[in-house]
């Protein structure tokens, strides 16, 4: 269908190169989104292909796809020694690099285009995030400081206009691809990264060189455009040398790549090759150069090659970035059952009669008088409910003691069972690279600062939130006046005792001490509130306690959590389906 603008014309559908730019956008912005923050293996990769991407998009694949017709940059590179100096002075017919014994000689790089063609490179259609120095043919090209070194190393790029360099095409002569210095290595591939063709120099004894075969098998991957110039050949060894390289590049998928030979030979006073020395390779370039149809054909089949492997780096990130994913997945699964599980540990003690001991017990047994009471459960009801309430009313103090010893036990469950979560959490984590670079040197094995306080204040407002139960409970109640008469505090102790010794009922004193106080508790509340009543306000508390603890551990477990990065599962999907695009998109091309 055909879409019209607001004049009502057919609106022409964007150009396909209109849509791969708008398309390679996106991928660049999402790219300043990727972090990979975890420590596994591959991850120091994954990064550093990130890092490429975004530079090889911002230095070459979308200025070219934007500026399909501007002028092929050829880019010399090549091993430390090999002459790339030279070889740029011997092209352009003078000296205008630097060329000499101290390694790194090209510091700097250097880019010579036709007068006519400045334009192109003023700007920062390509590789924007170098600043340009003007330089002139009258001195070196190279501004220098202290002691002659280069006044913006890594920094800047020196352009160059000189007749000598046909239109249609520009060289950059490049660090070594081997520097001693890191920095030249890294701005040798980056700059290599930003070319549409190579001109790859290496020499006689070098050629095998396993660093400078890695660039090349990188480029025969993208379909790079490469000639090779194998400098200082000796005398005589021309075809055995030359046969044998060729060899190379013809396994090494570079059969395509053309092979310019230079003698070894002396150089003049200014470090000028012979003349004659580079005629072939000139002639090459200044061939390409002439040529508009066969300019665009390197730039295309270089500019597909690239987006052909920007698409392959894109689907290995997005599998980088699940593999994140699945790593923070499974810590944050340590941390959750570790505390999960610290949970269940806390809910058995308060219901299995194991809180029921020591303080506890003592308290409870001083507040209901436990012969007293036993002897009372032989007597009719009404009997029972009189002496309680005498008894409750006699002696409140008690009942805020036995309050107070299952804050305490209960509050020392509960920071027990905490610690042992994060000691688990952190065992587990310390297991696990990325779990421990997310640790690194803190130690979050005991429970967090001012968690005893927490839970001691958790307890109290579940004490007061179930006081505030039997309240509601016993209004309107024509018993009102007999447990008005028991007092708040000793129907809340009896509950909370009857809370932490069941979960379905006591059937007897025969299950002992712990159990057969508890049976007090029980009975006296049901002489108040009746059965069911009673069941359903334990069955009320213990909800409600389950979920405080749970609250408890889960805010404690975000020690742990808060350490891992951002969830966003859809950032691996739309990566993974602008790589689908992209491999179409060199496919159509």
């Amino acid at each position: 269908m055909t879409s019209h603008n607001e004049q009502g014309r057919p609106s022409q559908p964007p150009s396909p190169s209109m849509a791969a730019v708008t398309l390679l956008e996106e991928i660049r912005s999402g790219l300043d989104d990727v972090t990979l923050p975890l420590a596994l293996p591959g991850a120091d990769q994954a990064r550093r292909d990130t890092a490429a991407a975004r530079a090889q998009l911002d230095d070459y694949i979308l200025p070219r796809y934007r500026s399909l017709d501007a002028p092929l940059l050829a880019v010399v590179g090549g091993s430390t020694g090999a002459g790339k100096s030279t070889l740029v002075n011997g092209l352009v017919g003078h000296p205008v690099t630097r060329a000499g014994a101290i390694r790194p000689t090209t510091r700097q790089p250097i880019l010579l285009h036709n007068p006519a063609e400045a334009a192109w490179f003023e700007g920062q259609r390509v590789l924007p995030g170098l600043s340009r120095i003007r330089g002139t043919l009258a001195a070196s090209p190279v501004p220098t400081g202290h002691q002659g070194e280069p006044a913006a190393a890594i920094d800047s790029l020196v352009l160059l206009a000189d007749p000598a360099v046909p239109a249609g095409i520009a060289l950059l002569d490049a660090p070594d691809v081997d520097s001693i210095s890191d920095q030249n290595r890294l701005l040798a591939g980056q700059l290599l990264a930003a070319a549409d063709l190579w001109v790859f120099v290496t020499t006689a004894n070098r050629y095998a060189d396993a660093v400078p075969w890695k660039l090349l098998l990188d480029a025969a991957s993208r379909d790079i455009t490469v000639a090779v110039v194998l400098d200082r050949v000796p005398q005589g060894a021309e075809t055995e040398v030359s046969q044998d390289l060729r060899g190379l590049l013809d396994r090494e998928g570079l059969a395509g790549s053309r092979l310019f030979i230079i003698a070894e030979t002396v150089l003049d006073p200014h470090g000028m090759l012979p003349a004659g020395a580079v005629d072939e390779l000139r002639e090459w370039l200044a061939s390409l150069a002439s040529d508009a149809a066969g300019r665009s054909d390197v730039a295309r089949r270089t500019l597909n090659g690239t987006v052909r492997a920007l698409a392959q780096r894109i689907t290995d990130l997005a599998e980088s970035l699940r593999e994140q994913e699945r790593a923070a997945a499974r810590l944050e699964s340590d941390a959750v059952a570790a505390y999960e599980n610290a949970a269940t540990r806390i809910l058995d003690a308060t219901r299995d009669g194991a809180l029921l001991r020591g303080e506890v017990l003592a308290r409870w047994q001083d507040f209901v008088g436990t012969g007293e009471f036993f002897r009372t459960l032989e007597q009719n009801v009404g009997r029972f409910r009189d002496r309680v309430g005498a008894f409750f009313r006699g002696e409140p103090a008690p009942a805020v003691r036995v309050e107070a010893a299952i804050e305490t036990g209960l509050q020392a469950v509960i920071v027990d069972e905490a610690a042992n979560a994060a000691e688990d959490t952190d065992q587990r984590w310390r297991s696990d690279p990325a779990g421990r670079q997310l640790l690194g040197p803190d130690n979050l094995s005991g429970t967090g600062p001012g968690f005893p306080d927490r839970a001691a204040a958790e307890i109290r407002a579940w004490q007061e939130a179930l006081m505030e139960l039997i309240r509601t409970e016993g209004q309107g109640r024509r018993t009102q006046a007999r447990w008005l008469s028991f007092g708040i505090n000793g129907l809340g102790a009896a509950l909370m005792i009857v809370v932490f010794s069941m979960t379905a009922g006591l059937t007897g004193l025969e299950i002992g001490v712990a159990g057969g106080t508890a049976v007090v508790g029980q009975r006296l509340l049901e002489a108040v509130f009746g059965e069911d009543a009673v069941r359903r306000m334990a069955d009320k508390a213990r909800e409600d306690l389950a979920a405080r603890c749970q609250q408890l551990l889960m805010d404690e477990q975000q020690r742990f959590l808060q350490r891992l990065p951002a969830d966003n599962p859809a950032q691996a999907q739309a990566l993974a389906a602008q790589a689908g695009e992209l491999a179409r998109l060199a496919e159509r091309a």
